[in-house]
């Protein structure tokens, strides 16, 4: 199973504006592609995005069961992409450049989260 989610990762991280992409939880566990396939200047921004990234799945936890189902939010020069897996405290999560064109962003991210979802049952 975490193969396949690996390959779903990986198809979307063949878009030029997805600079890093992942399936994780709080504490950030979850499914992380190697990241040295992710661009070189979230890396070095890293741990400012991962605490960001970490106390947005307060706000998850707290409304996924009640129809919560995509977030965003910009930081420095990003957007940060959230598509819950439904009912859980699991977002597939992008990290995106502000200026990008959003909308295609996230037909590709709405059809990764659909793969996901079959590949976990």
């Amino acid at each position: 199973m975490g193969l396949k989610i690996l390959d779903v990762l990986n198809e979307l991280m063949r878009y030029d504006d997805i600079y890093a992409c992942m399936v994780i939880e709080k504490g950030m566990g979850g499914i992380i592609p190697d990241k040295d396939k992710f661009e070189k200047e979230v890396i070095d921004t890293w741990e400012v995005l991962e605490d960001s990234i970490n106390e947005t799945f307060n706000v998850i936890e707290r409304f996924s069961k009640k129809g919560l189902d995509k977030m965003f939010f910009e930081l420095e020069k990003y957007d940060v992409m959230f598509f819950i897996l439904h009912e859980s405290n699991m977002a597939l999560v992008s990290i995106v450049p502000a200026l990008s064109n959003r909308g295609l962003l996230e037909v590709a991210m709405e059809n990764g989260r659909r793969k996901i979802i079959k590949i976990v049952g």
